[in-house]
């Protein structure tokens, strides 16, 4: 059996047990080998663990050019143009963009999209051995963590065409090695960050929103169920700035997709999608005895959170039953009023 941390030649890690000795090379010992399973390798033992993946362990591949990036290690560090802190241990991303502005949107309100993303992200791993032939009698895999996030949307975002745009800013990788006696664990972290716009092209908004809290999601085994999705969030938000003007209806999100896996595979897909939405109705009121014309309607400004996602079938990495298809983690989803009003007349 082989198992090993990323190294050249496996930079995910690898776990194969080897089937047929070819010969010497001038690089060492040339092996056959085939995919392995955790419980041929862990047998009885049991592990479990929560751990915290190092800022500076990322990989950032920034895909837009207004992207920065910060880390903090040891310490809280100071950033931005109001010495914004940096809790321990994060890793945030700040971004601006332009978005498509609606055809018929006045010079003032061109669409654009500010804001930064902050996460603390942790790897849940467990396993409860019951032999290195036999189905384990539990098991877990996820990501958890604190985020926060805060961004502004302002102007008059064109009208989406079938699905909302979605742009990613920033691709996140890291391979953290959780150490089971002498076995070393490899869990695989791949994070994309984005921004998405739908809307019907009409309203003008100057929203901004500042939301914090965690989030959960994985897969839990055991023998009488067999794997389960597990997903939570106890997010909330509150409203920095808030105005509508003119009816019609806008939703931007500042999310991200995550994907976690052993030794290059991945088991569990998760989209946590914190949004800001407005909308907004109306119409012209024409009045006989006071003569000339008004606008009479209302807006308001909803912020939420969305949380789907997948168990994949590589999830039989641990000796349990292949799972014959993707099992949806379930939607998760709550949304709560920041503001409201009237429309300027």
């Amino acid at each position: 059996m082989i198992a090993s941390a990323p190294a050249p030649g496996a930079p995910h890690g690898l776990l194969a047990k080897v089937t047929k000795v070819v010969g010497e090379t001038d690089h060492g010992t040339e092996v056959q080998t085939e995919p392995a399973t955790l419980n041929a390798l862990l047998g009885d033992d049991t592990a479990k663990g929560e751990v915290p993946v190092a800022p500076s362990s990322f990989t950032v591949d920034k895909l837009l050019p207004d992207v920065k990036v910060s880390r903090s290690k040891t310490g809280a560090v100071r950033i931005g143009p109001k010495d914004t802190a940096v809790p321990l241990g994060s890793l945030r991303l700040d971004v601006s963009a332009k978005v498509p502005t609606a055809k018929d949107a006045p010079a003032t309100a061109t669409a654009s999209v500010h804001g930064y993303v902050q996460i603390a992200p942790r790897v849940d791993f467990a396993y409860g051995g019951a032999g290195a032939n036999a189905v384990p009698g539990s098991a877990y895999l996820g990501v958890s963590g604190t985020w926060s996030s805060g961004w502004t949307l302002k102007g008059r975002a064109a009208a989406a065409t079938g699905a909302p745009l979605r742009i990613p800013f920033a691709t996140l990788h890291s391979d953290p090695v959780l150490q089971v006696g002498p076995v070393p664990v490899v869990v695989n972290l791949d994070l994309t960050c984005y921004l998405q716009i739908s809307g019907d092209g009409h309203v003008t908004v100057d929203v901004q929103q500042s939301l914090k809290g965690g989030f959960k999601a994985g897969g839990a085994f055991d023998l009488a169920k067999g794997w389960t999705p597990v997903s939570s969030s106890t997010m909330s938000s509150t409203p920095l700035h808030a105005s509508v003007s003119t009816a019609g209806h806008v939703r931007t999100v500042l999310g991200a997709e995550a994907s976690v896996g052993l030794y290059g595979t991945v088991g569990v897909t998760a989209d946590l999608a914190p949004y800001l939405r407005g909308e907004a109705s109306g119409a012209i009121i024409a009045s006989s005895d006071q003569g000339g014309a008004g606008a009479k309607g209302t807006w308001d400004v909803y912020g939420g959170v969305d949380l789907s996602g997948a168990l994949r079938l590589q999830l039989s990495v641990f000796g349990t039953p292949i799972v014959q298809r993707n099992i949806p983690l379930g939607s998760l989803h709550r949304e709560w009023k920041l503001a409201g009003g009237s429309l300027p007349s």
